[in-house]
């Protein structure tokens, strides 16, 4: 069985990035839940993740989504939903709508990112930040966190929701720290330091530079903990899945981590 941990679903308008023409650069995004199941059945993706997609600064674009990927899930068992939320306090009745949501069936995870402002040790974003993980404890959810740098939410940032709230409450960091520094700190120590103190931390490279699976795996085996953290994910369309598929497959070889990787750990983490 082959899952996917992370990857979106909805079609964003078209927006002028970085002083440029307004463009849509996720061009393999789905608008509807037939054109995603039609993209796992061309995979051989038997389970998957499906989150929101965002990226445009309008907090209603993804929020918008979040009744999409809930019919998702509800429409094929093969995918479970994680709801966009947001630490904002300019969001908070936003984020209150999302999370009467969590309870409903096939929601597995809620999202949360900082590239739109905001960031973890901001004071206005911690009563929101507790409001989202207390939800996520209630209902036995993961928070799920974006970790690129070029915005606030670097994983010396977002490194703290781990420490403040991974005791009861699993926490997905996506894209392994996002780059170079947060590659090198996680995979140096304080990823295996996180599991071995008793955090629920889990991660998948999807993003990550070129060397950073073949040494997370490497780690893996000379430490003897964290195969069971890491999960595959193509981040589609933002990502490529024939390349992260490629990529993983190489890093972690055919043995019991691919099998943690590829399988085995989303079932026990998105049930």
């Amino acid at each position: 069985m082959l899952s996917d941990a992370h990857r979106h679903l909805g079609v964003l308008p078209a927006y002028p990035f970085y002083g440029g023409p307004p463009v849509n650069p996720d061009t393999t995004a789905r608008a509807t839940i037939k054109q995603l199941i039609a993209d796992l059945d061309a995979e051989g993706t038997d389970r998957a993740l499906v989150i929101p997609n965002y990226g445009v600064p309008d907090p209603d674009v993804a929020f918008g989504f979040n009744e999409l990927v809930i019919e998702a899930a509800q429409r094929d068992d093969r995918i479970r939903a994680g709801l966009w939320v947001s630490p904002r306090p300019e969001d908070e009745h936003r984020t209150a709508r999302a999370l009467k949501l969590a309870g409903e069936d096939g929601v597995r995870a809620l999202k949360l990112s900082f590239l739109l402002g905001g960031r973890p040790t901001d004071p206005a974003c911690r009563p929101q930040l507790d409001r989202i993980f207390a939800v996520a404890r209630q209902h036995d959810l993961v928070v799920h966190v974006h970790t690129s740098p070029g915005a606030a939410s670097d994983i010396d940032e977002v490194g703290h929701l781990v420490d403040w709230y991974a005791e009861d409450v699993p926490v997905h960091l996506v894209h392994f720290g996002g780059g170079m520094s947060g590659h090198i700190k996680l995979a140096g120590s304080r990823f295996f330091d996180w599991i071995a103190a008793g955090k629920r931390v889990y991660t998948d490279l999807s993003w990550a530079i070129g060397f950073t699976p073949y040494w997370l795996a490497a780690e893996i085996d000379r430490r003897g903990i964290g195969g069971d953290r890491v999960l595959f994910a193509s981040d589609q369309p933002w990502g490529d899945f024939a390349g992260e598929y490629a990529r993983m497959t190489s890093a972690v070889g055919g043995g019991p981590l691919r099998d943690l990787v590829f399988r085995d750990t989303f079932a026990a983490l998105y049930p």
